[in-house]
């Protein structure tokens, strides 16, 4: 059997940057070991399937660990594909997946806008093992939603000098670690995301931690349309609105690699 695989970087306009994502069109799903199977194959961040559905498509995602229930990168690469190599007319797509109806949009020529649901995160007790983990204490911890610890530093300049230790975060009481601070020269806030537990020590760009930074800076900064970086070693741009209870995170997609899996 031969599939179809696209390789693209997200929230970014220039190749080997953002962060890439695999996107395999299906016409009838394959088995959940093998989709696992070909995510390790990958061995990106996250592996997109989908196939077609009623007026939409059914869309999951997997890293190479686990299948996730929220990918946004993922996401945005699965519509870009379906709009300029399938020739979708309309100016929206809608996936069905484990996080609900998630819809995106052309935006402005070339921008694509996910509309996902927003994770807001409450405050929590500081925690001396999140700054052992992360090599830095934060001003803020919260706890997202979607089981992820938000730590808030002072500045841009410490979220990037992050050294953290993944064994140790790995062992907290989290999803992941989302460390953010507040930006500068035009960017309103930036944030960086360790995952260890998801077989990712560092996503270079993630789409769905921004359904909670978001409702955070737009609350913090009475702000609702923010303009976001994440500062990676790859490094990604992400153009945010909050909604109340969704959120719209827009981006660009760029193709590196197109083939063929053979399984």
């Amino acid at each position: 059997m031969k599939i179809p695989l696209y390789q693209l970087d997200a929230f970014t306009s220039k190749p080997l940057a953002g962060n890439p994502a695999a996107v395999c069109p299906l016409e009838t799903w394959l088995d959940d070991a093998t989709m696992q199977a070909i995510a390790a194959e990958n061995n990106l961040s996250e592996t997109a399937f989908f196939v077609p559905e009623d007026e939409g498509f059914h869309l999951r995602w997997f890293t190479p660990a686990m299948e996730v229930a929220l990918c946004g990168h993922a996401t945005l690469a699965t519509a870009w594909v379906i709009f300029h190599r399938f020739d979708w007319q309309l100016p929206s797509i809608d996936f069905r997946t484990r996080s609900g109806t998630l819809t995106v949009a052309l935006e402005g020529g070339d921008r694509l806008a996910l509309d996902l649901p927003s994770q807001p995160a409450t405050p929590a007790a500081a925690d001396p093992a999140l700054a052992a983990a992360l090599g830095a204490p934060p001003q803020e911890h919260l706890v997202a939603g979607n089981g992820n610890a938000l730590a808030v530093l002072a500045g841009a300049g410490e979220v990037r000098a992050l050294r953290p230790d993944f064994a140790l975060i790995a062992r907290l009481d989290a999803l992941g670690v989302i460390a953010t601070a507040p930006g500068a020269g035009g960017v309103d806030f930036v944030s960086r995301y360790f995952v260890p537990r998801a077989g990712i020590n560092e996503d270079p760009v993630t789409g769905s931690a921004h359904g909670t930074l978001t409702p955070y800076w737009a609350r913090r900064l009475g702000k609702k349309s923010l303009h976001a970086l994440q500062v990676s070693p790859r490094g990604g741009e992400l153009w945010c609105e909050d909604r109340g209870e969704r959120t719209i995170v827009a981006g660009h997609c760029v193709p590196v690699i197109e083939g063929t899996i053979s399984i």
